[in-house]
């Protein structure tokens, strides 16, 4: 059974008070939640006062890029080993805004991924279509191409940690989101693509959350599909009750 994994993308917003502000209030609403694994990804700036103000509770910390490289001449960039010691346990790859805005792509998240892995972290890697890749029906050519580009490389062993998101990309931020079905169509492909690559056991093993517009309204039909394994969530993340309201997803109501 796969515990369920819901994680807050905060992106480019909080500041340092805002933070600590938002995940206290956090902790008072889930005191008791222990059936889901809890994931916040603050902006770079808050993760020494977010590390600290979830000390001792059930959420974990994510940082929501970084470098390939552990260090060297890179102005502006984060390592993976600077991620670790600031408290981190995950890191989001390949997100769709870094894809677009920053240049990244397969290659990159590969890159990261494996670096990320090497200081014991756990990757969060992005895949998803664009909304004129969907109405062309390219959206498993373009999912599996990601898939296998982005893990390229890697064996059984190494993927024991990885989460995978879905997040197509015209449902991110929009007000759109993909229907549970739509939604599922696609994760049973990830799921599918994995035991290719990695074997069925690990391909059932794997949690793959889904991406794009999630909101109270609408987890408790996605969470109750049977290949979607949590959500990444960006701005209902930002408002406490409203998140809190997601990580108390009922499945099936």
């Amino acid at each position: 059974m796969r515990k369920p994994v819901i994680a807050g993308n905060w992106k480019m917003n909080k500041t340092k008070l805002e933070s600590i502000k938002l995940v206290t209030e956090l902790r008072n609403l889930i005191p008791r939640t222990t059936g889901v694994d809890i994931i916040i990804a603050p902006p770079f700036t808050a993760l020494t006062y977010v590390f600290e103000a979830i000390s001792g509770s059930s959420v974990t910390l994510a940082a929501q890029n970084c470098h390939w490289e552990d260090s060297g001449a890179y102005t502006g960039e984060v390592s993976p080993p600077m991620l670790k010691d600031l408290g981190c346990s995950y890191v989001i790859l390949g997100h769709s805004e870094r894809r677009q805005y920053f240049g990244e792509t397969d290659s990159t998240v590969n890159k990261k991924l494996k670096s990320v892995l090497r200081s014991d972290l756990i990757p969060i890697m992005c895949v998803g279509e664009s909304l004129e890749e969907r109405r062309q029906e390219k959206t498993f050519s373009v999912v599996e191409g990601q898939m296998k580009k982005g893990l390229a490389g890697l064996t059984s062993a190494d993927f024991s940690e990885i989460i995978i998101a879905y997040e197509p990309i015209w449902a991110i931020g929009t007000g759109e989101t993909a229907t549970p079905a739509q939604a599922q169509e696609v994760h049973q492909l990830i799921r599918k693509i994995l035991g290719e690559l990695f074997g069925k056991n690990k391909a059932v093993q794997t949690r793959i959350q889904y991406g794009g517009s999630v909101k109270p309204e609408n987890i408790d039909e996605l969470m109750a599909q049977e290949d979607i394994d949590g959500a990444l969530v960006g701005g209902a993340s930002l408002e406490a009750r409203t998140f809190a309201k997601i990580i108390n997803f009922k499945p099936g109501d």
